[in-house]
């Protein structure tokens, strides 16, 4: 896969990531009460499009293609919302997270043909992409 282009705001873009994935992943404070996280391991990707044209196709295709893939707890895709932070990292196309519970089902996922298919397809259409896995070991 594609490495992402080096940037001056690598640090602040992987603390939003980061912050993001724990925000996606619905994690409280240690012993807090809150809202159940959706899946024990985060698989969040960021892509940045050679055409950001294309968006609503890259979506669709992510729509179509990952989410059904067995293994997959939880899916979300979309585009970057612009709330006027200047901390927030907004230099990417599309938003992709995706959820699962063992490493089992997740390497089951990167080798499933539709993810296979999904990356053939869009790789020589990105400038870069970035990658970053969490996994919440909290009961």
């Amino acid at each position: 896969m594609m490495m992402a282009a080096g940037s001056a705001n690598s640090l602040v873009s992987l603390g939003v990531i980061s912050a993001a994935a724990v925000s996606l992943a619905g994690l409280t404070a240690c012993g807090s009460s809150g809202p159940a996280r959706p899946a024990r391991i985060s698989h969040v990707v960021f892509l940045k499009l050679e055409d950001p044209s294309r968006r609503a196709e890259l979506l669709a295709d992510c729509d179509a293609m990952l989410p059904g893939i067995p293994g997959v707890e939880s899916y979300a895709a979309g585009r970057h919302l612009d709330v006027g932070r200047d901390s927030v990292d907004g230099d990417y196309d599309v938003g992709l997270y995706i959820g699962f519970e063992t490493e089992t089902d997740y390497a089951g996922y990167v080798e499933h043909p539709d993810h296979v298919a999904f990356v053939e397809q869009w790789k020589p259409a990105l400038a870069w992409l970035r990658v970053h896995d969490i996994v919440d070991e909290t009961e």
